[in-house]
């Protein structure tokens, strides 16, 4: 921090003479060379970047099982690490963990299409990413520190199974027992994650891993509503991926991890992120019966961030809230040009049009000044 801001600071009566000198010295004695950790960094990077060059270069010279031997001995050092060091940088540099459990994530990610390449062997993707969920989730959920790890996780959980689901359509002729149901069962099935990570966030100190890892999920439940939405202006659900049965199995999956969140944290947030669950499993089975209405498909779409707008004011998320009002301000100007289609036509109607949205943006503006909380919630 510079001298010249906390002088400022003092000069307005934020802090005085002796609190200032305070920060100074303790920034003076914390401070970092950071000239010298770039030099360092730019150092290690060149190395790092001349060993692949050369691995690449000669990388077909190598025979395939040498390369999987030394792909397994960087595996078994960097699971040797975090087994004798974990304790020790959970305590003192998580962050360093937690880059360790994400390159040894990674290592065991890559491992598998290594083997593929060696052997010549090919599947769909989502039979070795079920693989590593099965080998390595257990370790990004016992040991995983942050975003990144949570991220990598539900990240790849989501694209196993939609991947499944996609790779089933192709092969049609093999899934003539398979109900279509159980397709929407797979795609609904990671919302299942959120209880999980509620009940975990009471009970463990790695509380950012759990929150995080809650908060993809309901993006991913708040997503998926928010298509189905969209979807609901534009075409009938008499799909069987989209029809009343695939609705109901979404709006059950979703209504079991509300009910969960809402068991496992009884807090203002564990209420908002059930509310949330709930209203995006709901929003597909409404959906059903006023399909192909463009009217009917934007207010549901804007009932959906509404309830999201809510949840965040009794939940203190000052974020979420200024999220879900743009959206709502921006579905309703999507939904006025789509409605006066035909005076987009004219001159007046240009006129109309971009009037219109400045009244919808600084509306939108003024709400989320005057009611969005003051500050988020970190509980």
């Amino acid at each position: 921090m510079s001298s010249r801001k906390l002088l400022k600071w003092q000069d307005a009566g934020l802090i005085d003479a002796a609190t200032r000198e305070r920060i100074e010295a303790w920034e003076a004695e914390h401070s970092r060379p950071l000239a010298l950790w770039a030099a360092i960094g730019i150092g290690a990077l060149a190395i790092g970047l001349g060993v692949i060059s050369v691995v690449a270069a000669n990388w077909e010279e190598v025979p395939g099982q040498v390369r999987l031997a030394l792909h397994l001995v960087l595996l078994a050092g960097l699971a040797g690490f975090i087994w004798l060091r974990g304790d020790r940088l959970e305590g003192e540099q998580p962050w360093g963990l937690e880059a360790a459990v994400f390159v040894f994530a990674i290592l065991g990610m890559t491992f598998f299409g290594h083997i593929g390449q060696v052997y010549q062997t090919s599947s769909p993707l989502w039979q070795p990413l079920a693989a590593w969920l099965l080998l390595f989730a257990p370790l990004l959920l016992m040991r995983g520190q942050s975003w990144l790890a949570a991220a990598l996780l539900f990240g790849t959980l989501a694209y196993a199974c939609w991947d499944y689901v996609l790779q089933a359509d192709r092969q049609f002729w093999e899934r003539e027992n398979v109900p279509d149901v159980w397709y929407s069962f797979v795609t609904a099935a990671p919302v299942l994650v959120a209880p999980v990570a509620a009940w975990m966030r009471e009970r463990d100190g790695r509380t950012v891993f759990w929150k995080r890892l809650e908060q993809a999920t309901l993006a991913y439940a708040l997503g998926g509503a928010s298509l189905i939405c969209i979807a609901a202006g534009y075409e009938h659900f008499d799909e069987q991926a989209l029809g009343p049965a695939s609705q109901a199995i979404r709006a059950a999956l979703g209504l079991v991890a509300a009910a969960g969140v809402f068991l496992a944290r009884k807090r203002p947030t564990g209420q908002a992120s059930a509310s949330i669950l709930a209203a995006a499993g709901l929003a597909g089975l409404i959906a059903v019966p006023v399909a192909d209405n463009e009217i009917a498909g934007g207010l549901l779409f804007m009932a959906l961030w509404l309830v999201v707008a809510a949840a965040s004011l009794k939940a203190g998320w000052r974020g979420a809230f200024q999220l879900a009002v743009a959206a709502i301000a921006l579905r309703l100007i999507i939904l006025s040009f789509e409605l006066a289609s035909d005076l987009l036509t004219s001159g007046f109607g240009l006129i109309l049009a971009g009037m219109m949205v400045l009244a919808v943006a600084w509306g939108a503006l003024r709400v989320s000044r005057e009611f969005a909380p003051t500050r988020e919630e970190e509980g």
